[in-house]
């Protein structure tokens, strides 16, 4: 039996599919309907490749209860088990490398838009966020992101940075999304689910491989890899160069302005595999991240800027996962991570004389009521540096123990220690350390053949509050037949305040002062304190508590085998209860946070897939029912009166991101001449506001020869809306975005 672990081979054979028929009629009937250009395309494609199927069942091949009793996907991130999907304890989306590729994703985050329920924006000066079922804008801090087993979102600030993540598309072998509370499995951060990127093990990527990719907006992307497999160790060296320009214009007053908001990020990877003997052996992973990701100044300026408070990054990561099998049915895994983010925001600000003489009479000069007062042309202004500097690292160790008892019962345990250091002049004024431990589990049990029962838990506590906190999870799989099963799930999860959340002080320092007549400024440093224009909303200081979901899930997999193909169905309907959740502003001039948002969400989601030799469709829906109030002890303006405004607005701050229709549709289909085609639909609705609406289409040609073998492409996306998403500074100039690239491998 093979070792369990984050590159196990996870292809499984294709299937065969029973009522093909029926599912045809109903296929062909609303091919005719009035549809979308979209889904007329997408019909017309498929109802041919089904035709020309179907007379390849063969009526004579014994069959199983609906078909072939063929082996179901597996997965492996809801429970830290490996187990097929009709034994999992609730909704897993995977989506492999492969398809990823060929569907022309041109960013890491932008995979998510497959995904039920999610979504994908832009922020600020063009952060890619994503989130599971909203309740974040900025901050991403309610998702657990595991890549190869390592946390990978920052320390203090728990939030994702999708632009430097060190994961080249070339390099995915598949990700894995729970959807769904599963912090039973992977702790505090896995409040609303867990994304595991799984990369391809160095054995599958011997040889050189060189990929450039060119595109509209001054898109670059560069990727090169060497490695080589011996009997006792793998190896593979990779580069890849992320260059983007970002939006092409933001709106300032009636005119349209410069956009500074792209980023030229440099990644360098090296995995490997050393096989010391059949019991054990060991992977061995580092990488660097270098490059700068751009701010403008008019987004993300502070004090005067008078420059781009531009971001250099410098990050860095070193990984070892020792993997022992003591027999076929017992094996674990140690597995220790250091990474370390360095991250370098500088910039120049203009203070005029006239506010230097409001700070020398103890006036508020960046407070916004002073600002007409302070802020007068003329005089001799002090020019100086200000920071937002930050540097923090993790050190995580896990040991993970899995016992395979018999087919019907197999349970798997851990424990694990985290400590998280940081440092910030600006955001903590110095140093700081916090620290967690865990003790995790998860139990399979089949006691009749028809159910399977999953119970499971995560105890952890964490010095960002001092306290422990237990999040459980138990679920039933009724098994319908061989390929069909429903989940009965119910689970209860916690996320506690982050070290930036629970324990700021923030601050910008004035450094290198000029000219000299203003010296004694040199050092000083201004207050968040000395900006808050509503003094009475500020929460800086204030301790917060821990927030609380409880989720109700019934959902349904099946898998219908074809003969050479399959078709695989997958429903999840949900009832969640979040509570205490952290709701405010996080900024210098308005610190807002508190637990004083109550949410209900219920909805219901769908993914499918249909796979035939040279033909994959797929298809993902999400809806989203959210209902929020405020529950805090009341928001009061100056003058002692409650402020409703204040209050509602707390409660609209989650659901920036909550979308109440989400999906896409994706078809990937062989051609002639050794052609392949492939579109994709993305949409969103009522999106704060708006619509998002994209198709893409990609055109790939391979070759292959004895030697070596290579490929070029041609994606194409269409920006249906017009109207920006999300900010009215997010404008591209033309609707239609080229993308060229030409790759090979030998």
């Amino acid at each position: 039996m093979a070792t369990q672990s984050n590159s196990a081979d996870y292809r499984t054979t294709t299937m065969p599919v029973t009522n093909f028929n029926a599912y045809k009629s109903w296929l062909i009937t609303h091919c005719s309907a009035r549809w979308t250009t979209i889904a007329l395309l997408v019909c017309a494609l498929l109802s041919p490749a089904l035709t020309s199927a179907q007379p390849l069942i063969d009526n004579n091949e014994e069959l199983g209860f609906y078909g072939f009793n063929d082996e179901i996907p597996e997965v492996l991130t809801t429970t830290r088990l490996r187990q097929p999907k009709t034994r999992t304890p609730g909704a897993t989306t995977v989506i492999d490398g492969e398809m990823i590729r060929e569907l022309g994703v041109m960013s890491l985050v932008e995979i998510f838009r497959l995904v039920p329920g999610m979504v994908v924006a832009q922020v600020g000066s063009n952060t890619p966020v994503t989130t599971y079922h909203g309740t974040v804008h900025y901050e991403q801090r309610r998702m657990q992101v595991l890549v190869d087993g390592r946390t990978a979102h920052r320390t203090t600030l728990s939030d994702m940075d999708w632009q430097t993540m060190p994961v080249p598309m070339e390099l995915i072998e598949r990700v894995e999304v729970s959807r769904g509370p599963n912090s039973a499995a992977y702790g505090i951060n896995a409040f609303l689910g867990t994304i595991n990127i799984i990369t391809r093990s160095p054995a599958d990527t011997s040889g050189a491989e060189v990929r450039v990719i060119r595109g509209s907006r001054n898109y670059t992307r560069t990727f090169a890899s060497v490695g080589d497999v011996s009997e006792s160790y793998d190896w593979r060296l990779a580069y890849e160069k992320r260059k983007f320009g970002g939006f092409d214009y933001q709106i300032k007053g009636d005119d349209r302005a410069p956009f500074h908001n792209g980023h030229d990020i440099n990644v360098f990877n090296y995995d490997s595999n050393l096989k010391v003997n059949s019991g054990f052996n060991a992977d061995i992973r580092a990488g660097v991240v270098d490059g700068t990701n751009e701010e403008d100044v008019y987004k993300n300026g502070e004090l005067g800027a008078t420059g781009n408070p531009d971001i250099d990054v410098r990050d860095y990561y070193l990984q070892t996962q020792l993997n022992f099998t003591p027999s076929e049915t017992h094996f674990f895994h140690i597995q220790v991570s250091f990474e370390n983010y360095d991250h370098r925001q500088r910039w120049p600000v203009s203070i005029p004389e006239s506010a230097l003489n409001c700070l020398a009479n103890n006036v508020l000069v960046f407070k916004k009521s002073n600002e007409s007062l302070c802020f007068q042309p003329g005089g001799t202004p002090l020019i100086a540096d200000v920071n937002a500097d930050s540097e923090d690292s993790r050190l995580e160790l896990e040991l993970q123990d899995t016992l395979l008892f018999s087919e019907d019962l197999k349970l798997v345990t851990g424990m694990g220690y985290r400590k998280d250091t940081y440092h910030s002049e600006t955001f903590f004024n110095g140093r700081g350390t916090n620290h967690q431990a865990r003790v995790f589990g998860n139990l399979e049990y089949t006691p009749i053949t028809w159910l399977t029962l999953n119970g499971g838990g995560n105890w952890e506590q964490t010095t960002t509050t001092d306290e422990g906190y237990f999040s459980p999870r138990i679920a039933a799989n009724v098994t319908l037949s061989n390929n069909h099963t429903l989940r009965f799930v119910y689970s209860k999860a916690v996320r506690t305040p982050d070290g930036f959340e629970q324990d700021p002080d923030y601050g910008y320092t004035l450094e290198n002062v000029t000219p000299g007549r203003y010296s004694a400024y040199e050092g000083y440093r201004v207050e968040s304190a000395d900006v808050w224009e509503h003094e009475s909303f500020v929460t800086l200081g204030k301790d917060l508590n821990e927030e609380k979901i409880t989720s109700k899930e019934i959902s349904y997999f099946g898998l219908f085998p074809m003969n050479k193909g399959q078709f695989a169905l997958e429903v999840r309907v949900f009832k969640d209860k979040l509570r205490d959740m952290i709701s405010g502003v996080i900024q210098f001039d308005d610190w807002s946070i508190d637990n004083n948002v109550d949410i209900d969400q219920k909805g219901f989601e769908i993914e499918a897939a249909l796979e035939y030799p040279g033909t994959t469709f797929r298809a993902s829906y999400g809806y989203l029912d959210q209902n929020g109030w405020y529950k805090g002890a009341g928001i009061h303006d100056e003058s002692g009166n409650i402020d409703k405004n204040e209050q509602e607005y707390n409660v609209n701050l989650l659901g920036r991101l909550s979308a109440r229709h989400s999906g896409s549709l994706a078809l990937i289909q062989d051609l002639p001449f050794g052609l392949k085609g492939s579109t994709a639909y993305y949409w969103v609705d009522k999106f704060r506001n708006s619509r998002f609406e994209r198709i893409d289409f990609r055109l790939a040609k391979r070759i292959f020869q004895p030697r070596y073998s290579a490929e070029i492409a041609l994606t194409v996306q269409h920006y249906i809306n017009e109207e920006p998403d999300m900010s009215t500074d997010n404008n591209i100039k033309d609707q239609n975005q080229f993308f060229l690239e030409a790759g090979t491998r030998f």
